[in-house]
């Protein structure tokens, strides 16, 4: 499932070109036989070298940070899900994210959701073009009875996977204008045995689900949906 270019990826590139600009005013020139003095190389150049190689380890850490998040440049399908019914109000759902290998988790409830927060930009980048990134934040079981959610049992899967630039941003550039975060549109559609969903992601942060066959749409249909 194509799901966009990373960002992290582009980033890596970029800092790897500042990096080896930035390394050489440092490298020692080979010396000619020549009765001209050779000029000296100055402060300036590899004080520019400095600023670049800097430049280049923040550009880095950047694509680090943002690892797990991608272009957001159109509507595209980001994710599948399939279920199958264990028991009453037990589900077990496999579910994949883009080109990741698929994961099997289990649900409780009537119904999933899936959360994915999106990354935008302030002015000064969106004008530069740079699009949106995002990526998922949890699968969660929900039940139809809101009474339910204080007594029953609950199910909620984190599917971030260690620290990214939003908790960065966050703590150490809190007080800079470089983006801000909203969840996008959470998508959820009931828990039906055997049936299949595609989870697409707009341009605003906004997730939609719908039946990935014929089959599903009926099931839908027959659930009142």
């Amino acid at each position: 499932m194509e799901v966009g270019m990373t960002l992290s990826g582009g980033l890596f590139a970029v800092a790897l070109a500042l990096a080896a600009a930035g390394l050489l005013p440092w490298l020692p020139r080979r010396r000619k036989r020549t009765l001209r003095p050779q000029p000296r190389r100055g402060w300036t150049g590899r004080a520019l070298g400095a600023l670049l190689l800097s430049l280049a380890l923040l550009i880095a850490g950047t694509g680090v940070l943002l690892r797990q998040y991608h272009w957001l440049v159109a509507d595209v399908p980001v994710a599948s899900i399939e279920l199958r019914q264990l028991g009453s109000q037990h589900f077990e759902a496999t579910l994949v994210l883009g080109d990741a290998p698929p994961r099997v988790l289990e649900l409780r409830g009537d119904q999933w959701q899936l959360d994915a927060r999106v990354i935008r930009w302030t002015l000064p980048a969106q004008l530069s073009g740079l699009a949106p990134v995002y990526r998922f934040e949890r699968l969660s079981g929900r039940y139809a009875e809101p009474a339910q959610e204080h007594s029953a049992e609950r199910s909620v899967h984190d599917l971030r996977e260690g620290w990214d630039f939003w908790e960065f941003r966050q703590q150490w550039l809190a007080g800079l204008p470089i983006a801000d975060a909203r969840w996008g549109s959470a998508a959820y559609l009931p828990m039906i045995d055997g049936a299949r969903f595609t989870v697409s992601l707009n341009p605003q942060g906004g997730l939609v689900a719908t039946p990935a066959d014929p089959r599903t749409e009926l099931l839908l249909q027959q659930a009142g949906w």
